[in-house]
């Protein structure tokens, strides 16, 4: 009993964070497809932080103005490369769903390729035990990764 009750106190105590991303592969229209999930009270803990302003992802008082600021974010933690190549990312929007925040991009015109490489260090500056998940699905295979702060680069080979 004594051991359950340290195991719920220990959770509770010191919650989990992580993110997960997934970059799939469209072969018919050759484009990534990106999203990644984040807690949305850490994301709007951290745009709070870095924009040293009132930030209220639920309900933005100022859609674009939120969309901006989470565009910034994203595009400065998410980096990824594709047969050593940098990829650009553009930013489509977010949405909420229950407690996760869910950041969608795509980038146009990547052909099928055999590596990619990831940097992903959201939150790693705000939570010391971060864990960021990679999923990378090309031709309906999936590779997966875990990457745990500091450690914020992945290669994944197809």
């Amino acid at each position: 009993m004594g051991i359950l009750l340290f195991k719920w106190l220990f959770t509770v105590l010191h919650p989990f964070y992580v993110s997960v991303t997934e970059i799939k592969h469209d072969a018919a229209t050759n484009e990534l497809q990106i999203s990644s999930r984040i807690f949305a009270d850490d994301l709007e803990n951290v745009l709070k932080k870095q924009s040293r302003r009132a930030v209220d992802i639920i309900h933005p008082a100022n859609r674009t103005q939120t969309d901006s600021l989470i565009a910034a974010y994203v595009s400065k933690h998410l980096v990824i490369t594709v047969d050593g190549k940098a990829v650009k990312l553009h930013y489509i929007g977010y949405k909420i769903e229950e407690e996760a925040a869910w950041c969608f991009l795509e980038a146009e015109n990547i052909k099928p390729f055999k590596q990619v490489h990831v940097k992903d260090d959201i939150l790693y500056a705000e939570h010391p035990n971060q864990i960021n998940m990679i999923h990378v699905i090309l031709h309906d295979e999936r590779k997966s990764t875990k990457l745990d702060n500091p450690n914020a680069n992945a290669d994944i080979v197809f």
